[in-house]
């Protein structure tokens, strides 16, 4: 399988895989200039290319754990999802939960994407659903003794 890439900036760079196992390919900034984000700030960072996630797959954005671990840089929306019909820029919405101050650079990597088969079922409108053994029990109900 490819994944269709357009560089929309001269100095953006190919998603890229770390290892030959990795599930997420690297997502790179293509900044003009450092952007700073402060303590409980969120940005838009572009990365500089557009993708053709094909159909019947989304493609996900998710932390680096790296960055979100030690940096306290993550998704602001915890996970972006790209649309197999999107075509403009790929931008990661970078939210600051650390203390201090984070500056990012063009070129750091800040996020992963990772592709994902996508089932699209149309809702049917039902009286009543099939019983199961857990039934209505939410938050943590599977973990009583």
């Amino acid at each position: 399988m490819k994944l269709q890439v357009k560089k929309l900036k001269p100095g953006a760079k190919l998603p890229t895989y770390a290892t030959a196992q990795s599930a997420g390919a690297d997502l790179y900034v293509c900044l003009e200039e450092p952007v700073t984000l402060q303590p409980g700030e969120t940005k838009f960072l572009p990365t500089g290319l557009a993708v053709a996630v094909p159909q019947g797959y989304a493609g996900l954005v998710f932390a680096r754990s790296g960055m979100a671990c030690k940096r306290g840089l993550a998704p602001a929306n915890k996970v972006g999802v790209i649309d197999s019909d999107y075509r403009g820029e790929v931008n990661v919405v970078l939210h600051n939960h650390g203390p201090e101050p984070q500056t990012v650079l063009n070129g750091d990597r800040v996020a992963q994407l990772v592709l994902v088969p996508v089932l699209t079922p149309e809702p049917e409108l039902v009286e009543e659903l099939e019983e199961t053994g857990r039934g209505a029990g939410g938050f943590g109900s599977t973990g009583r003794n």
